[in-house]
């Protein structure tokens, strides 16, 4: 029977959770690296054992972790980054400049096709890749010095580029989002970047409708159309059928269109799952219930999924790099909270049961299914 890790990043370590593919009976390893932000942590496609993990202190800045072993030990990795060549400046929209710098790498998302190839999206936004299991790397510097940079600002958790989406049938594509840029698509390997930004709207920005400064929180792809891209975006979920060059809003009959996360069903194309929240200024699920959204017809309608989830005085939030789905049948779908529980759903989102109640606060929740 297939295995499942599930890989959590919190506010104070890394945590492993393991279980057979029933999914009932789970063992808790860690904390990994206690006390450091654990931003990100994401396993290899191509080798089972491989992790990566973004760790991060504000005493002592950004390291750089990669285990072999599924998360048993640990090598430092990678710890030369540094923005290369000349720096540059954003012009905020209030006509000041500031320099760029670097802060944290937010997402690392392997290769699907080459076991030593890893990206890194950061903070302040640029990418870069390497080619050696994460011990050197160089800035795919197409996207930072995109004519469109200098106007880039932050949003209110910095200006990072936390979401890369690898198209499975297209080794030359890829996608990105940055908070608050808008989405990005290169279709030569990440030399050169288009925004692909056209349908959506954004209050409070000079231009609602501009190319470039929408607060985009994450993208989620089905690898078997990866043309049909998904969004949530700051206030709407929306959707695009070619690649990213139009979008349309798909929020439907949510109770609110705000929220982080964004998942597609592993087997179900059509099926998708958002956690709404309150509004940008109140992070926590409208009327105090812990709801799962999921529509399974591409966005139209929306069903709220609350068996097993806290339906009052619930008051926690759900980051977006904090939902993931596994690979098996029916598919598992997995989200974690800044209150520190992690849930579980066997079934597709029918029914929910927390794995664990009191890590710290939930970053990141990445799941590999194992042979």
């Amino acid at each position: 029977m297939s295995g499942i890790r599930v890989l959590v990043g919190t506010r104070k370590g890394a945590f492993v959770l393991t279980a057979d593919g029933k999914r009932d009976r789970w063992k808790v390893c860690g904390p990994h690296f206690p006390g450091w932000e654990i931003y990100h942590l994401k396993g290899s496609p191509t080798e089972p054992n491989r992790i990566y993990a973004s760790q991060t202190s504000g005493w002592f800045g950004q390291v750089l972790q990669r285990s072999d072993d599924g998360g048993d030990t640990w090598e430092p990795v990678g710890n030369e980054f540094a923005y290369q060549g000349t720096p540059g400046t954003h012009m905020w929209y209030d006509g000041t400049q500031h320099p760029w710098q670097f802060a944290r790498v937010w997402h690392l998302e392997p290769s699907l096709t080459e076991v030593d190839t890893v990206y890194a999206g950061v903070e302040d936004a640029a990418i870069f890749r390497s080619n050696d299991g994460g011990r050197s790397w160089s800035e795919l510097p197409g996207l930072r010095t995109h004519p469109s940079g200098p106007s880039w600002q932050p949003g209110a958790g910095g200006m990072c580029l936390h979401t890369i989406v690898l198209d499975p049938s297209n080794t030359q594509r890829m996608y990105t989002a940055i908070s608050a840029a808008g989405a990005f698509r290169s279709d030569d390997g990440g030399a050169t970047w288009k925004p692909i930004n056209r349908g959506l709207v954004s209050q409070g920005i000079p231009n609602p409708e501009a190319e470039v400064g929408h607060c985009v929180h994450r993208l989620a792809m089905h690898p078997s159309r990866p043309s049909v891209l998904f969004m949530q975006k700051h206030w709407d979920v929306m959707r695009s059928d070619d690649a990213g060059d139009n979008w349309y809003e798909v929020s439907g009959d949510l109770p609110t269109d705000f929220g982080f996360p964004i998942d597609v069903h592993a087997h179900e194309p059509d099926t998708v799952y958002v956690v709404p929240i309150t509004s940008d200024s109140h992070h926590f699920p409208p009327e105090g219930k812990l709801r799962v959204f999921r529509s399974r017809s591409g966005g139209r309608e929306w069903e709220p999924l609350t068996k097993g989830l806290p339906q009052q005085d619930c008051y926690v939030n759900v980051l977006r790099d904090a939902m993931a789905v596994d690979r098996l049948d029916p598919c598992g779908i997995y989200f974690g909270t800044t209150g520190g529980q992690v849930y579980v759903s066997a079934n597709s989102g029918d029914s929910w049961t927390p794995i664990v109640h009191d890590l710290p606060a939930v970053l990141s929740v990445e799941v590999q299914t194992l042979p």
